[in-house]
């Protein structure tokens, strides 16, 4: 079972004050780049893997989409989700990623944002996630950036990774840029762009809270066309 850190009361409140959780995809300074991977939204049907709070939900309706699913493992998230969304054509479930079940042919895009690089059997769900998909249907994707997910000697070194990151113990898995592009590969799908981001050093100048490691990338991003 996925760990469920956002369950546990000291990291859902320090969670709850990043920007990112205050003022949504407008305060993900990744968002920009990751929308220009999305496909057109209307009359679509949306499954958002890891929804969180239930931005990209909200934000996928008033863009067009048909029906939306948000799925989260923490009880937390799925309750603010709610609390936050009056349009009932949104629906939000709890589920966990890594035993996650899904209908044949369901849904015409597949979304998750940072969610990917809490997950084991990664593989398993990249192959529900195909058979979820009508052919030529779009999985897009954000998460951890192995080099920002392992930054020392061992990036070949898989597995693992663990952090005081909000709270002690945050158990994240790292795999490299070859595992998650081969994974999807394997599960069928063709590969239509990466971006390795990175804020710019005047995205840093603007947003001192964006100040990372400016040698290496902090996020990947990938989108993804289900093929057959």
């Amino acid at each position: 079972m996925t760990q469920n850190i956002y369950d546990n009361a000291g990291f859902f409140a320090g969670y709850s004050q990043l920007r990112r959780s205050v003022d949504g995809l407008d305060g993900a300074p990744e968002w920009p780049t990751l929308r220009s991977l999305l496909p057109d939204f209307d009359g679509k049907r949306v499954v958002d893997l890891g929804c969180g709070f239930g931005w990209f939900c909200r934000f996928a309706r008033e863009a067009g989409a048909q029906d939306v699913l948000g799925l989260d493992v923490s009880a937390n998230m799925l309750a603010r989700a709610r609390e936050t969304t009056s349009d009932n054509v949104i629906l939000y479930r709890q589920a966990d990623l890594e035993s996650l079940d899904l209908p044949t042919g369901a849904f015409d895009l597949a979304y998750s944002s940072l969610t990917l690089h809490y997950l084991k059997n990664l593989g398993a769900l990249f192959a529900t996630v195909h058979h979820a998909l009508v052919p030529g249907g779009h999985f897009v994707f954000s998460a951890e950036h192995p080099l920002y997910t392992e930054p020392g000697p061992d990036y070949l070194d898989e597995g693992p990774r663990t952090s005081d990151w909000l709270a002690e113990g945050v158990v994240k898995q790292h795999r490299t840029l070859a595992t998650y592009l081969n994974l999807l590969i394997g599960a069928g799908f063709a590969i239509d762009r990466v971006e390795e981001w990175g804020a710019s050093r005047e995205q840093i100048a603007a947003h001192p809270e964006w100040k990372i490691d400016h040698r290496r990338p902090t996020f990947l991003l990938v989108s993804a066309t289900r093929e057959g």
